[in-house]
């Protein structure tokens, strides 16, 4: 059992991994938005509720843009000594977004269901099972990123999970991360 699944289990997403974007505006091209995750990022999260709470963990991922409406993210999170390899897909469909997290909501992942990009920020709607959600992956300049997950519970949505992340490199033109 990989540290990640009594995470998911709780109804809680590592769904952060999905989000590693670089904002843009309403004006901007998807390609040009995709093609901004491109590039190696890093930092640390915490998970700010539920029976997790206060656990921290770190996190490497790189940015690839596969296609002109897309971007795919891989790499690895870790807790102490644990570590789990993270995957995530995001398509651009008409004006909103789909995608999956690991294996999708079918296998031990999340599905992304639904989005749009605000300014600086990337909203998607992620669901697994009874789960329902939002993540939000906010810009502060060039090359920082702060997401936060939050999880419907009893009608509102509460924050479960915060991460920070800065960009470590440009995009590399080597395969994905195999730590």
């Amino acid at each position: 059992m990989s540290f990640l699944t009594p995470i998911l289990k709780s109804g809680s997403a590592m769904a952060f991994a999905m989000a590693v974007t670089m904002g843009g505006s309403a004006a901007a091209s998807d390609y040009t938005y995709f093609k901004n995750v491109q590039g190696m990022w890093s930092g640390a999260g915490k998970i700010v509720a539920g029976p997790y709470k206060n656990t921290r963990f770190t996190c490497k991922l790189e940015g690839r843009t596969p296609g002109r409406a897309g971007m795919k993210l891989a790499g690895t999170c870790r807790v102490g000594l644990f570590s789990q390899r993270i995957e995530a897909t995001v398509t651009k469909r008409g004006k909103s977004y789909r995608g999956k997290f690991l294996d999708g909501a079918k296998g031990k992942g999340l599905d992304i269901v639904s989005g749009r990009l605000r300014g600086q920020k990337l909203v998607l709607g992620i669901k697994r099972k009874q789960l329902r959600g939002t993540m939000i992956a906010r810009l502060k300049g060039k090359n920082k990123m702060n997401i936060t997950i939050a999880v419907r519970v009893n009608g509102g949505l509460t924050p479960f999970i915060g991460l920070s992340l800065d960009r470590k490199s440009g995009a590399r033109k080597t395969s994905f991360l195999t730590d």
